[in-house]
Protein backbone atom coordinates (compact mmCIF):
# COMPACT_ATOMS: atom_id res chain seq x y z
CA UNK A 1 0.00 0.00 0.00
CA UNK A 2 1.09 3.22 -0.98
CA UNK A 3 1.89 6.12 1.62
CA UNK A 4 -0.66 8.22 -0.22
CA UNK A 5 -3.39 5.81 1.30
CA UNK A 6 -2.89 6.52 4.58
CA UNK A 7 -3.45 10.26 4.18
CA UNK A 8 -6.44 11.44 5.49
CA UNK A 9 -8.86 13.71 3.24
CA UNK A 10 -8.45 17.30 3.76
CA UNK A 11 -10.49 18.95 6.76
CA UNK A 12 -11.26 21.75 4.34
CA UNK A 13 -13.21 22.42 1.53
CA UNK A 14 -11.55 23.38 -1.59
CA UNK A 15 -13.09 26.65 -1.19
CA UNK A 16 -12.06 27.49 2.19
CA UNK A 17 -8.30 25.96 1.63
CA UNK A 18 -8.34 28.95 -1.33
CA UNK A 19 -9.56 31.10 1.14
CA UNK A 20 -6.79 30.40 3.43
CA UNK A 21 -4.18 31.06 0.77
CA UNK A 22 -5.69 33.77 -0.48
CA UNK A 23 -5.51 35.32 3.24
CA UNK A 24 -1.91 34.32 3.36
CA UNK A 25 -0.89 35.41 0.39
CA UNK A 26 -2.73 39.11 1.40
CA UNK A 27 -0.81 38.89 4.51
CA UNK A 28 2.43 38.93 1.75
CA UNK A 29 1.90 42.06 -0.01
CA UNK A 30 3.96 42.61 -2.41
CA UNK A 31 4.22 39.79 -5.56
CA UNK A 32 8.44 40.04 -4.59
CA UNK A 33 7.12 38.27 -1.14
CA UNK A 34 4.29 36.47 -2.92
CA UNK A 35 7.24 34.86 -5.35
CA UNK A 36 9.31 33.88 -2.15
CA UNK A 37 6.51 32.47 -0.36
CA UNK A 38 5.44 30.14 -3.88
CA UNK A 39 9.18 28.67 -4.27
CA UNK A 40 9.14 27.99 -0.39
CA UNK A 41 6.16 26.37 -0.61
CA UNK A 42 7.87 24.27 -3.61
CA UNK A 43 10.70 23.04 -1.46
CA UNK A 44 8.00 21.08 0.95
CA UNK A 45 7.34 18.97 -1.79
CA UNK A 46 8.29 15.31 -1.05
CA UNK A 47 10.66 14.28 -4.08
CA UNK A 48 9.49 11.90 -7.06
CA UNK A 49 11.47 9.15 -7.60
CA UNK A 50 13.77 8.66 -10.80
CA UNK A 51 11.32 6.23 -11.89
CA UNK A 52 8.26 8.99 -11.59
CA UNK A 53 10.19 10.98 -13.62
CA UNK A 54 9.26 9.75 -17.07
CA UNK A 55 7.67 10.40 -20.00
CA UNK A 56 3.75 8.88 -18.34
CA UNK A 57 4.47 11.02 -15.71
CA UNK A 58 5.24 14.22 -17.87
CA UNK A 59 2.60 17.56 -18.09
CA UNK A 60 2.41 18.34 -21.91
CA UNK A 61 2.45 21.84 -22.73
CA UNK A 62 4.53 23.90 -20.09
CA UNK A 63 8.26 25.24 -20.65
CA UNK A 64 9.85 23.87 -17.51
CA UNK A 65 10.25 19.91 -16.92
CA UNK A 66 6.41 18.99 -14.84
CA UNK A 67 6.04 15.47 -13.46
CA UNK A 68 2.48 14.90 -11.73
CA UNK A 69 1.53 11.44 -10.11
CA UNK A 70 -1.90 10.55 -9.77
CA UNK A 71 -3.16 8.05 -7.00
CA UNK A 72 -6.25 6.58 -6.44
CA UNK A 73 -6.52 5.78 -2.99
CA UNK A 74 -9.23 2.86 -1.79
CA UNK A 75 -11.64 5.25 -0.53
CA UNK A 76 -11.77 7.15 -3.76
CA UNK A 77 -10.09 10.08 -3.18
CA UNK A 78 -7.78 11.37 -5.53
CA UNK A 79 -3.89 11.90 -4.23
CA UNK A 80 -1.49 13.97 -6.33
CA UNK A 81 2.17 14.40 -6.43
CA UNK A 82 4.65 16.41 -8.71
CA UNK A 83 8.11 17.77 -9.37
CA UNK A 84 9.36 20.31 -11.64
CA UNK A 85 12.63 21.43 -12.67
CA UNK A 86 11.80 25.07 -11.95
CA UNK A 87 11.56 26.45 -8.09
CA UNK A 88 8.82 28.62 -9.10
CA UNK A 89 6.85 26.11 -10.73
CA UNK A 90 7.28 23.72 -8.06
CA UNK A 91 5.90 26.37 -5.78
CA UNK A 92 2.77 26.34 -7.79
CA UNK A 93 2.75 22.64 -7.91
CA UNK A 94 2.20 22.81 -4.06
CA UNK A 95 -0.45 24.89 -4.21
CA UNK A 96 -2.46 22.75 -7.01
CA UNK A 97 -1.78 20.09 -4.36
CA UNK A 98 -2.90 22.02 -1.43
CA UNK A 99 -6.02 22.87 -3.64
CA UNK A 100 -6.72 19.52 -5.22
CA UNK A 101 -5.22 16.19 -3.92
CA UNK A 102 -7.52 14.13 -1.35
CA UNK A 103 -10.42 15.35 -3.29
CA UNK A 104 -12.71 13.16 -4.67
CA UNK A 105 -13.53 13.67 -8.36
CA UNK A 106 -16.19 15.07 -8.24
CA UNK A 107 -15.25 18.01 -6.29
CA UNK A 108 -12.34 18.27 -8.63
CA UNK A 109 -14.17 18.24 -11.64
CA UNK A 110 -16.90 20.81 -9.98
CA UNK A 111 -13.85 23.47 -8.52
CA UNK A 112 -13.49 26.92 -10.75
CA UNK A 113 -9.58 27.09 -11.11
CA UNK A 114 -9.44 29.64 -13.07
CA UNK A 115 -11.57 32.08 -10.82
CA UNK A 116 -9.57 30.43 -7.89
CA UNK A 117 -5.88 31.82 -10.11
CA UNK A 118 -8.17 34.96 -10.13
CA UNK A 119 -8.55 34.78 -6.35
CA UNK A 120 -4.92 34.27 -5.45
CA UNK A 121 -3.42 37.52 -8.05
CA UNK A 122 -1.40 34.32 -9.82
CA UNK A 123 -3.73 35.03 -12.98
CA UNK A 124 -2.26 38.93 -13.81
CA UNK A 125 1.17 38.47 -11.95
CA UNK A 126 2.36 35.03 -13.76
CA UNK A 127 3.35 35.25 -17.37
CA UNK A 128 1.50 34.04 -20.45
CA UNK A 129 3.68 30.76 -20.35
CA UNK A 130 3.79 30.03 -16.83
CA UNK A 131 -0.06 30.68 -16.84
CA UNK A 132 -0.20 28.27 -19.89
CA UNK A 133 1.54 25.60 -17.71
CA UNK A 134 -0.59 25.81 -14.42
CA UNK A 135 -3.51 25.48 -16.65
CA UNK A 136 -1.86 22.26 -18.52
CA UNK A 137 -1.16 20.78 -15.01
CA UNK A 138 -4.95 21.74 -14.12
CA UNK A 139 -5.85 20.17 -17.13
CA UNK A 140 -3.85 17.09 -16.19
CA UNK A 141 -5.64 16.79 -12.96
CA UNK A 142 -8.94 17.10 -14.33
CA UNK A 143 -8.68 14.80 -17.04
CA UNK A 144 -7.08 12.39 -14.50
CA UNK A 145 -10.13 12.88 -11.89
CA UNK A 146 -12.56 12.44 -14.91
CA UNK A 147 -11.05 9.26 -16.17
CA UNK A 148 -11.41 8.25 -11.86
CA UNK A 149 -15.28 8.98 -12.15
Amino acid sequence: MALADHIAAPALSMQQTLDDLAAEFELLGDWEERYRYVIELGRDLTPLSDAEHDDANKVRGCASQVWLVTETGPDGLLRFRGDSDAHIVRGLIAILLKLYSGRRPAEILAFDAKAAFEALGLAGALSAQRSNGLFSMVGRIRKDAEAAS
